[in-house]
């Protein structure tokens, strides 16, 4: 059977198999006796071998099935889970990881083994269980364990199929045409979890030997799991009885085949009337076969109301909209400018009626296509307990971590890019944060640690923070440090304050570990971070008080396609600013500028805010100022709790806009996130304001 068209549904499932198997082991190492967890595990340890071998990869559904061994064993209740196996049950789902990796890179599983694991696995479970050595054995007291109770009596259930005129007319063709007609009844595991399932492997080992006359149940009742642990068929087939039970014991989780040759009563010497119906019988039989049955509309089940979506065909949807959105702007551009170019449409109300038609129908498009794109940012998260669990050994710092918000949604492409830099932060509380569990104590703080990792909508962006209840930053160590590496002067760090230190960390180059880990750091500071987060279009500060912690602080847009935006004019250039890092826009009168330290600042219902040019920004030669207003138009935006205002000349508008990347040709557009397309086909570049602040 030809595999690779199920590969990439293969791959996402395995891995949404292996992170529940993650948690729930998690679960399971701290609560061992709770039976939900155990099953659950079970379950997907069990889904998870049944895969991989029908997809063939025989290594992968070996490991799996030892470690199937073992929660059958803990199911059992033969055995508990421990600190030891549970380090030998993560170091499988470590190993199934890798294989998951070559297997999305090359297509096959490698020749790694991992016989050491599986050999682990088995010792445990031979501890556990107080004898027997090895997989073998367990398999074998599993199989004992698992045939049902039916086939301690009776096992030739086959022998009581009640059989019609025309099946019986059916066999006799069979046999005329030198066919064994084989009565078989099949039992199966009681620990069978998706029995239709394995039913339908077992039609699929022996559909290509022979033909079925009939089933009881009946194919339609073995799809819907309408039978117990065994089902019977009638089989009319060349090969020996040997041949078919052997195929039929190759699937795994069957416990026993009872076969042999069907008695019944020939109706050979029927007339040839009465074999008429031989024809329909066979094309009944093949009408049963699991594969091609359609599902029963007489059931009245629900469908399946989600599919699985290849992220490249939602971008191809996405850049569809945001064609069709600049093709809006263009017609609103056109009808509603004068002049050369333009179009009267005045007192035609049925074109403004569908033109305000148009914009409705767009907007509600890029909003459903976007809903379409948000992945809840729990698919990044749900890996940190396990990581946390892990640096609680290496480190041997004892330290829980407490999320929240994990339903919170984002773009698919910031989710994506988001993980390394989360667990960045995450690794650098657990190492640097934290204090040791003795410093813990004689400090009168709780022994075990707490990092929090905290998820929610703001606006139209995601605020994501990561923080934790150890030491705090030492900026008296940053400063030092700092000066040591030339990062500043002794004369610079006597004006500068404690964020400003702080800000330091995101230099870089530039960390405070005495020396490099694989833990955190690796002498690269948080710059990596820094970059990451704003390339994303988001801004990231820190925030610490000494001997209660740090906060990490992640803003992130919801999208990174379609964006609201103001636009401006500066000189005759016209530009867009994200609303979402807009706070207010000021009219502010020349008398009302300041000069502090030779910058120049307002004071605004409280606050000093300083201001930026952005004709000298933008280094704009030939520079007029564009609007004969004696004020000055003041944009302020903000970057975490910092603001500054922009001064432009003109304002033009809210606006929807496609964000356009810039390409690589341009080198120095650090100023610009991207650029957009405006309504009469001009373009105009969005101002980063991040780089501004």
């Amino acid at each position: 059977m030809d595999t690779s068209q199920y590969l990439e549904l293969f791959i996402d499932e395995t891995k949404e198999h292996l992170q529940t198997l993650n948690e729930h082991i998690l679960e399971l190492e701290k609560d061992p006796e709770n039976a939900d967890t155990i099953n659950e595990i079970f379950r997907a340890a069990h889904t998870l071998k049944g895969m991989s071998g029908t997809m063939g990869f025989t290594r992968m559904q070996r490991l799996t099935h030892d470690m199937e061994n073992v929660f059958q064993e803990i199911r059992n209740e033969n055995m508990k889970a421990n600190a030891k196996l549970v380090d030998i049950l993560f170091r499988g789902l470590d190993a199934l990881e890798s294989y998951l990796d070559v297997i999305s890179s090359s297509g096959n599983e490698g020749t790694e083994d991992n016989e050491d694991i599986i050999n682990d696995l088995n010792a445990m479970v031979a501890e556990g269980t107080g004898g027997g050595s090895g997989n073998a054995s367990a398999t074998s007291e599993t199989k004992k364990e698992d045939a049902p109770k039916e086939a301690a009596g009776k096992k030739d259930k086959f022998a009581d199929i009640p059989v019609s005129e025309y099946e019986i007319v059916a066999m006799d063709n069979a046999k005329a045409e030198g066919q064994n007609v084989l009565g078989i009844t099949v039992y199966l595991q009681e620990t069978c979890i998706l029995k239709a399932a394995r039913a339908f492997l077992v039609f699929k080992s022996v559909e290509n030997k022979g033909e079925l006359i009939k089933s009881v149940p009946d194919t339609e009742k073995i799809e819907d799991e309408e039978f117990e642990f065994d089902f019977s068929w009638i089989l009319a087939t060349k090969e020996s009885k040997e041949t078919i039970k052997k195929l039929i014991m190759n699937v795994s989780e069957i416990a026993d085949v009872a076969i042999d040759d069907f008695k019944y009563t020939s109706n050979a010497s029927s007339s040839q009337e009465s074999a008429q119906p031989s024809a329909a019988s066979v094309e009944k039989a093949e009408s049963k076969e699991p594969s091609k049955k359609a599902p029963s509309a007489s059931k009245g089940k629900v469908a399946s109301r989600s599919v699985r979506v290849d992220i490249d065909k939602l971008d191809v949807l996405m850049n569809l909209v945001s064609e069709l959105i600049i093709a809006k702007n263009a017609l609103v551009s056109v009808t509603s400018t004068t002049g050369e170019g333009s179009v009267d449409v005045s007192g035609n109300q049925i074109f403004y009626e569908n033109i305000e038609y148009l914009e409705r129908v767009t907007t509600n498009l890029h909003e459903s296509v976007m809903k379409v794109r948000m992945v809840p940012i729990e698919s990044v998260v749900n890996r940190f307990p396990r990581m946390i669990r892990d640096l609680n050994r290496k480190l041997d710092k004892k330290m829980e971590l407490y999320m929240s918000g994990e339903d919170t949604e984002l773009d698919r492409t910031v989710i994506d890019e988001l993980g390394d830099p989360l667990m960045h932060l995450l690794r650098n509380s657990a190492d640097h944060g934290l204090e040791s569990n003795e410093e813990r104590v004689r400090l009168g703080k709780p022994e075990i640690g707490s990092i929090f990792l905290d998820a929610y909508q703001d606006g139209n962006n995601v605020t994501i923070e990561v923080r934790d209840d150890g030491g705090g930053i030492d900026t008296e160590k940053v400063k030092n440090k700092a000066i040591e590496k030339g990062t500043i002067t002794a004369q610079q760090a006597e004006t500068m304050t404690d964020k400003d230190f702080i800000d330091l960390l995101f230099r870089p180059s530039f960390s405070t570990a005495d020396k490099i880990s694989d833990v955190s750091g690796r002498g690269v500071g948080l710059d990596v971070v820094k970059t990451k987060i704003e390339s994303l279009g988001g801004s990231i500060e820190a925030k610490t008080v000494r001997g209660e912690g740090s906060t990490f602080i992640i803003q992130l847009p919801l999208t990174l396609a379609i964006i609201q935006a103001l636009m401006v004019e500066v000189g005759t250039e016209k530009y867009a600013i994200p609303l979402g890092n807009i706070t207010t826009i000021e009219d502010v009168m020349p008398d009302e500028i300041r000069l502090v330290q030779s910058k120049e600042v307002i004071h605004l219902r409280g606050n000093v805010i300083p201001i930026i040019r952005m004709n000298e920004v933008l280094e704009m030669q030939n520079y007029e100022k564009s609007s004969e207003s004696e004020s000055e138009i003041v944009v302020v935006v903000k970057k975490g709790d910092q603001r500054v205002g922009l001064v432009v000349d003109k304002l033009l508008g809210q606006q929807e806009t496609v964000i356009k990347s810039l390409g690589h040709h341009i080198t120095n557009a650090k100023l610009f996130s991207g650029a957009t397309i405006l309504g009469d086909g001009e373009v105009a570049l969005i101002l980063d304001t991040n780089t501004l602040i």
